[in-house]
């Protein structure tokens, strides 16, 4: 996508074997990028959150365990990688479909022959990310058009970030919204600010502004008020994990937007690749582990101070005590409709697998 007019990709490979990402906790205030070249900077890229979403996550983990191959290709220091990265963050599948689906074949190489592998198929893991979210983009965009009323701009309402900062390009959520400012259609995006981390402020809002996409920024709060007074048309997030029934894990407050929608009579979409489903969970519910953050998301906050350097600012009282948790479940029964790279289904476990056979 772009940044001020230049075409840009969350994570690029270079010919000779490094990978350049941008460090997203700078975000919005500095764009830096950061050269990874070794397992350990792969694993602090995903566990210090330098890449953010469910499918970056997954190409950065195997690009890590390229590097640890690279490094020794034996098979008890392919497992030990395979055990660190794994334990990164515990929420999202697409870091675990990427790590096993690696692990199960390389094994069946020579040693010698490993790392050529592992290669291989991190780029053509970053490749296909950008496939199928065009894909993703496309049948959204369907959607988008069947919605649109002439000579009145169409409102979308989405929650934390699932552009491409949080892929490789395109996006999930954002795919088909970039897809329909880039044909002109007369769009608006809400984007809530996604407390505590601030993804839809810090990164959702800056990409959004770097493309050119009409978009205000709201509290997390405000959702439901707009959608009261006739202001949201469609919700679209993205997903960390979907159960095989369709209920949808994504960022804390994804489930309270959902209900807002339900309730004015909003669509509300879930746009992902494959790799996010989890076709061994069944239900999502009470099910999937959450991933719970640091107290210090919560109780502090981060910006810009009067010298423009970036600094932390304690909110709270030292006596207040906190959670926080990292994502919530939608049921199944919330969502319209999946909006994945092999088509548009409902949120059920038979149009599921009959998406995915």
């Amino acid at each position: 996508m772009l940044i001020d007019g230049i075409p840009k990709k969350a994570i690029e490979s270079t010919n000779d074997y490094k990978i350049v990402i941008i460090d997203q906790t700078l975000l919005p205030h500095k764009l830096e990028y950061i050269t990874l070249k070794d397992l350990d900077g792969c694993y602090k890229a995903i566990k210090d959150m330098w890449v953010r979403g469910a499918p970056l996550i997954g190409v950065t983990a195997a690009y890590g365990m390229f590097y640890a191959i690279k490094e020794n290709p034996s098979e008890l220091n392919i497992k030990k990688a395979f055990d660190l990265l794994i334990n990164t963050r515990p929420t999202a599948v697409d870091l675990r479909w990427a790590l096993e689906k690696l692990l199960n074949k390389i094994l069946k190489f020579k040693a010698e022959d490993r790392a050529t592998y592992a290669w291989q198929f991190s780029k053509e893991l970053e490749i296909n990310s950008i496939k199928q979210c065009s894909k993703i983009g496309d049948y959204g965009l369907e959607i988008i058009k069947s919605k649109i009323i002439k000579d009145k701009t169409f409102n979308i309402l989405t929650h934390c970030n699932a552009g491409w900062l949080a892929c490789v390009e395109w996006g999930t959520a954002l795919a088909p919204i970039y897809k329909a400012y880039n044909l002109g259609l007369d769009i608006h995006v809400w984007v809530n600010e996604t407390r505590p981390r601030s993804q839809g402020a810090a990164l959702t809002a800056w990409e959004l502004c770097k493309h050119g996409v009409p978009n205000t920024l709201i509290v997390d709060n405000a959702g439901g008020h707009l959608m009261q007074n006739g202001k949201v048309d469609m919700c679209i997030v993205g997903s960390d994990r979907t159960a095989s029934n369709g209920d949808v894990c994504n960022k804390i407050g994804t489930y309270m937007k959902a209900l807002c929608a339900y309730d004015n009579n909003i669509p509300f979409y879930v746009a992902l690749p494959e790799s996010t489903i989890d076709f061994n969970l069944d239900s999502g519910v009470n099910k999937i582990k959450i991933e719970e953050r640091s107290n210090k998301e919560i109780t502090h906050v981060s910006g810009l101070n009067s010298l423009g350097e970036l600094s932390n600012v304690k909110i709270v009282s030292d006596l207040v005590a906190s959670y926080n948790p990292g994502f919530d479940v939608t049921p199944a029964r919330l969502v319209t409709k999946l909006i994945t790279d092999k088509g548009i289904c409902n949120a059920n476990s038979k149009s599921i697998s009959e998406l995915f056979k």
